[in-house]
């Protein structure tokens, strides 16, 4: 049974979700600048764009969990599983995710990104 409430949990997972993402959106605009494409500017602008949002919201989050002061660390990875190590109010949590939940969380974020509406 977690201790940590529901919505403290999301922040969590965002921690290690986003940073993710900004990773590979990074890697797409080095691939996209080297890229046979007739006009990069539409795509750049689309993931710039995108990595901008969620380096904001990577900050918005962490600035949020060093004020609750909760720290998230990786302990071990494998094939299948990450595991993760959640210190909040002073208990600490070991939470198993598969390695393919967070791949599709990160590819349900990048969509997000990509495709909602700019501010």
């Amino acid at each position: 049974m977690t201790r940590i409430p529901k919505d403290i949990r999301e922040m969590i997972e965002q921690s290690i979700y986003l940073p993710m993402a900004v990773t590979i959106f990074n890697r797409d605009l080095s691939i996209i600048q080297k890229s046979p494409f007739k006009l990069h500017r539409p795509y750049l602008a689309i993931v710039e764009e995108s990595l901008r949002l969620v380096q904001n919201d990577l900050a918005a989050v962490r600035k949020e969990l060093h004020k609750r002061n909760i720290k998230v660390h990786e302990v071990e990875r494998d094939e299948a599983f990450t595991l993760y190590s959640f210190l909040y109010n002073g208990y600490e949590e070991k939470h198993n995710y598969f390695n393919p939940r967070i791949r599709n969380k990160v590819s349900e974020l990048m969509e997000d990104y990509l495709f909602k509406p700019q501010k």
